[in-house]
């Protein structure tokens, strides 16, 4: 008998360890909503070939798209009200890599992605960071980021330009992805949500 309720309980155990601690999981809401630069967009891609557009497609639902080309973190911080016209149920969150070419300082961006972050949540929605990864020096960046998913209880997808961006078969220039290399993407950022979508 007691060999028995051993089982269960590690079965109990190893069944509620499946899934982190994430703030507002689960909630009322409907809409995902990718919100970014021109990572989101699909820029060197049509729109039907950016990742939001991808990820619909494995979900089977709609993904809003609210990328913006040469977005920095504080610009998304400015339009981020754009996402109260929808009831965001997750926000993608993907922003860094033009605070590097702009040479913003780094403790901006961080202050800049925590406020983004404290905004999503405060509207009942999932954050989830999603870092760009690629190349050095964008690993001060992945940094920042996994410190504020677990100061923030948000889900992070680590480096989606990892395996894309040393690879001109998967690239439209030099530093966007063409429509495979979003596919790619995509199937990385579902990779990590598509659990908190149930």
């Amino acid at each position: 008998m007691k060999k028995y309720f051993y089982l269960i309980f590690v079965l109990f155990l190893l069944l509620g360890c499946g899934k982190q601690e994430v703030k507002n999981y689960p909630n009322s809401n409907t809409d995902i909503i990718a919100f970014g630069d021109s990572l989101t967009y699909g820029y060197g891609a049509g729109r039907d070939e950016s990742y939001p557009a991808y990820l619909s497609e494995m979900l089977g639902r709609e993904v809003v798209n609210l990328g913006v080309s040469g977005d920095t973190s504080a610009m998304g911080l400015a339009r981020i009200n754009e996402i109260k016209r929808y009831s965001p149920y997750m926000v993608l969150i993907e922003f860094s890599a033009n605070d590097l070419f702009r040479k913003i300082p780094k403790a901006q961006t961080e202050k800049n992605l925590k406020e983004i972050v404290r905004q999503v949540q405060n509207m009942g929605a999932i954050a989830v960071l999603v870092d760009t990864g690629g190349a050095f020096p964008m690993d001060a960046y992945t940094t920042i980021q996994k410190q504020i998913a677990e100061d923030y209880n948000t889900l992070f997808v680590p480096g989606i330009m990892d395996g894309i961006y040393n690879k001109k078969s998967l690239k439209s220039d030099q530093i966007h992805p063409n429509d495979a290399g979003y596919k790619i993407v995509a199937e990385k950022v579902n990779k990590v949500i598509e659990d908190y979508l149930k």
